[in-house]
């Protein structure tokens, strides 16, 4: 009942939105408690690099990185109208982001040799996925990486290594929290961090600035 509910709620943004702000007043998380630390993270990295002068594209995009910041120029691809695995857009960019994308895909070094396509030199790529979560289908679930398989991955699409960064966070409360359904951090969600009950996976990868060319990918070691 309560998930239809609200379910129902999020079918109308602007009350959504309304709700929303209201509880984060009074100090209530809506934030997923699995996406906590990431986001935390990797939008303070976004306000480093200065979001007012980044052409974004976000693959499969959602509205947290809109709300969050106001960018130069935001393009957010579909599936399956865009298909990352096999397509890509005839313009670079300074930063994409592919944010619990790269799990469901079949192809994923195909993604990431196409997001490396679609930078240009000097760009990053921003990329999170979960780990240590249920199998969701949407509409399929294929992959899950740890930090240091996330690299090697990045790698393989032509990141060099000392251009990745790579992260994780978790701990068995949140684990188990979301055995079900997914949470909210809420009051009481722990961000005490567990490095061996990873729930959330991400890295922010930066295409070299020797890289010519979208068509210039390097062959993986």
């Amino acid at each position: 009942m309560i998930g239809t509910v609200i379910n129902a709620v999020k079918q109308q943004p602007a009350l959504w939105e309304f709700l929303r702000t209201a509880a984060r007043r009074t100090g209530y998380d809506t934030t997923d408690w699995v996406r906590t630390v990431m986001y935390e993270k990797s939008f303070q990295f976004i306000s480093e690099l200065g979001p007012e002068r980044l052409d974004v594209m976000e693959v499969s995009g959602g509205i947290q990185w809109r709300r969050a910041f106001r960018f130069k120029s935001y393009e957010s691809t579909d599936y399956p109208a865009f298909d990352i695995c096999a397509q890509t857009l005839p313009r670079q960019f300074d930063l994409i982001i592919a944010d619990q994308v790269f799990e469901h895909l079949e192809w994923p070094y195909r993604a990431g040799r196409n997001v490396w396509a679609m930078l240009r030199p000097g760009g990053y790529f921003i990329i999170s996925t979960p780990f240590l979560i249920r199998v969701h289908a949407a509409p399929i679930d294929c992959s899950r990486w740890t930090a240091d398989g996330l690299g090697y991955l990045l790698q393989e699409c032509g990141f060099a290594a000392g251009d990745i960064r790579t992260d994780s966070w978790g701990n068995r409360n949140c684990l188990k929290a979301n055995l079900t359904r997914w949470r909210k951090r809420g009051f009481f969600g722990s961000l005490k961090n567990e490095p061996n009950y990873p729930v959330m996976v991400w890295a922010f990868a930066r295409k070299s600035i020797s890289a010519q060319s979208e068509d210039a990918v390097p062959t993986a070691p």
